[in-house]
């Protein structure tokens, strides 16, 4: 019965003018919110909200012809190419389709390899992100060898997505050996609505796969903590954007690494 009443209100909906069914659809969900305590009101609209985030996220990709629209308007890759020089060696952790390996390497001439492990990743990269300077792997860093060092590593929105994130940098640092580390990750203190969340109980993050969602304070601990220092800092868009060096003169790097 369930199942019917369902497929006569879908059709119903569907023939209503797009105007028609948001008024019809606010009206619904304010009437049911309010007829519950704030409380709980607050949890069904958090739920519908946390359910029509994803797929605002996937419409945005399909606006702009498979890459979200998030690119172009925070302007994000810019904190990246603005800190790397020509010619210098880039690795690019969790880089996704390639977007900003490629602009990397087409607007600075570095040498960029970009590391995924999704396959299918890597595969949409090289297809349309395709570069001279760029070479893609689908790979572990866990697992990974490297044939050298690297003048700079790039972790942008990944860090967040990893149990044991000092551990994570300690590593990034043994196995490629970078000068510097440029780091992009969630802010927990992005919106009132945040600890709001936290609070009822709900998922408060914007991704059901993130670890964890930083404050100011514990993305500086963590990254003392993994043997780094920050040197440049700032917060846009919900995100903090940083710069970090190790906090020690590294060792010489290990003459037999290579990459597999």
């Amino acid at each position: 019965m369930k199942k019917l009443i369902y497929y006569i209100l879908k059709s119903l909906l569907a023939r209503l003018p797009d105007e028609d069914l948001r008024n019809l659809l606010v009206k619904v969900a304010s009437t049911r919110a309010r007829s519950l305590s704030p409380a709980d009101g607050l949890r069904f609209l958090f739920a519908l909200d946390a359910a029509f985030y994803p797929l605002e996220g996937g419409l945005a990709v399909d606006y702009e012809g498979g890459v979200h629209t998030k690119h172009r308007h925070t302007h994000y890759h810019d904190f990246f190419v603005q800190r790397v020089n020509k010619g210098e060696k880039i690795l690019d952790i969790g880089c996704g389709i390639g977007a900003l390996s490629f602009d990397i390497a087409e607007k600075t001439g570095a040498l960029v390899l970009g590391v995924d492990l999704n396959s299918e990743n890597i595969a949409i990269a090289r297809e349309r992100y395709s570069h001279p300077n760029v070479v893609y792997h689908v790979g572990n860093l866990f697992e990974m060898t490297l044939d050298d060092h690297f003048d700079a590593v790039i972790l942008s929105n990944v860090l967040e997505h990893i149990p044991d994130r000092s551990q994570f940098l300690r590593r990034v640092m043994q196995v490629a050996w970078p000068a510097r580390i440029l780091l992009r990750v969630p802010i927990f203190e992005r919106d009132w609505r945040v600890p709001l969340k936290q609070e009822l109980g709900l998922d408060y993050r914007l991704d059901p796969t993130h670890e964890t969602e930083y404050t100011i304070e514990d993305f500086a601990a963590e990254i003392n903590e993994a043997g780094l220092r920050i040197v440049h800092q700032e917060v846009r868009w919900g995100e903090i954007w940083a710069e970090a060096e190790p906090s020690e003169a590294p060792m010489d790097h290990p003459a037999e690494i290579r990459t597999e």
